[in-house]
């Protein structure tokens, strides 16, 4: 049953589709700019989908010119961001290696929809999807653009870059007989020539952001080893760069984490060893780390189901990195690096991308630091802190509600109770 809450938030937005007027959104608490302090009664007026003043008070609206979305009695924030999702797939392990080989990409794309959706309804207007195959979340992202489907912002890395037999290669899954009448990867970069090549052809396909592996992976079982030189890196950081596109690494191991730091990379996306090296890199070059600890939570659930539901050299690392979970945020937050949050949901389940916050300040962040890498930090790192991360006249009307306080619990950002993106109230 849809609540009295968001009754009205749908009538006040097919009002406002119908008469194109104004929407003014009443609350008693507003945390508009987290990391400062919020705001008491706060009028919100969002028009076009863009949010146009932040009023102090309860300001009613013009005489029928109008329509009112009641917030008070909730706190209200910014939309928030998770810099690290793969919408293709909630599967893992083997059943999402027979479903990648069985399924057409037809229904991976119906499936990223869907993905989509349990991402945006849980309050995430904003999402950085670090790679699939087929091109189908760049299909998405224009959909979305259009109003073709409803869906969260999304910036795309087309198809992540790899050496070969890394961890993006996905031939090493498959037997030679299946892999000869593949068609050859065009993900795959082993010289400075080649990488510059593979960069510029993700671009050319749409790519709002370029990411690439220096090292292996848990969920390919290639390990944490580095797996590319470092004038292989330079190059694929340098093209990237020079056509405007940041860059987001994977990387496990921390000689693989210093590499992509020296390389100019613009994020480092798991991060799972770090020194005191690391450490220093990190702060020299500004970029941002995104822990993604909630990986975790969807192994856990996964093997609590199926015990084989991972096997062989995969399993072995999966153990690995839950029991080392956590201990590099314990060290870089304290000292100074920048984090940007992000799940890697795909791995850890769509629609669930706030576990993530338990998780941070469970590994030493306080609550309000752990929003704000959900807000003004990723919205940073995305090169998006114009236009989201905050709520302030000027920025798209991004803007969720919850129950409870969550600069002192961070678990009521796991029930959302009002979504609205670029100015559209979502159907729970």
């Amino acid at each position: 049953m849809i609540s009295k809450l968001f009754a009205a938030a749908m009538l006040a937005a097919t009002s406002q589709a119908a008469l194109a007027v104004p929407v003014y959104i009443h609350a008693d608490r507003v945390i508009a700019v987290p990391g400062k302090a919020p705001l008491g009664a706060t009028t919100i007026i969002v028009d076009n989908g863009r949010i146009v003043d932040v009023r102090a008070g309860i300001v009613a609206p013009p005489e029928g010119a109008s329509t009112v979305v009641d917030l008070r009695g909730k706190t209200v924030l910014p939309g928030l961001i998770d810099s690290h999702v793969h919408l293709t797939s909630d599967r893992g392990g083997e059943a999402r290696l027979l479903a990648t080989i069985r399924e057409e990409p037809a229904m991976h794309a119906l499936e990223a929809q869907m993905n989509g959706m349990k991402t945006l309804r849980a309050g995430f207007t904003t999402v950085r999807n670090l790679g699939d195959d087929d091109g189908i979340t760049l299909a998405l992202r224009e959909a979305i653009k259009r109003g073709w489907v409803q869906g969260p912002r999304i910036l795309d890395a087309a198809n992540s870059i790899s050496t070969t037999g890394g961890h993006m290669d996905g031939r090493g899954a498959l037997n030679d007989q299946l892999v000869a009448h593949l068609p050859d990867p065009e993900n795959l970069c082993d010289s400075v020539e080649s990488c510059r090549r593979v960069v510029r052809r993700q671009i050319d396909r749409g790519a709002d952001v370029i990411k690439f592996a220096t090292t292996g992976g848990v969920n390919s079982g290639t390990g944490l080893a580095t797996r590319m030189f470092e004038d292989e890196a330079r190059s694929l950081v340098q093209t990237a760069h020079a056509y405007g596109r940041k860059v987001a690494v994977h990387a496990h191991g921390a000689d693989g984490v210093k590499l992509a730091l020296r390389a100019g990379a613009d994020s480092i996306e798991h991060g799972t060893v770090m020194d005191e090296e690391v450490i220093r890199l990190f702060r020299q070059s500004g970029a941002y780390y995104v822990p993604t600890l909630s990986t975790v939570n969807g192994y856990l659930e996964r093997l609590a189901k199926d015990p084989n539901a991972y096997v062989g050299p995969v399993r072995e690392q999966i153990e690995w990195r839950i029991g080392i979970t956590g201990q590099s945020l314990v060290k870089a937050y304290p000292a100074g690096v920048k984090i940007a949050y992000g799940t890697d949901a795909g791995v850890s389940k769509h629609g669930r991308n706030a576990d993530e916050f338990e998780l941070l300040v469970k590994y030493g962040m306080p609550p309000v630091e752990a929003l704000k890498a959900a807000t003004v930090n990723a919205a940073d790192l995305l090169g998006l802190a114009n236009e989201v991360g905050t709520i302030e006249a000027g920025k798209s009307a991004d803007i969720i509600a919850v129950d409870g306080d969550p600069l002192t619990d961070v678990k009521v950002l796991k029930d959302v109770d009002f979504v609205m993106a670029r100015g559209d109230v979502i159907k729970p």
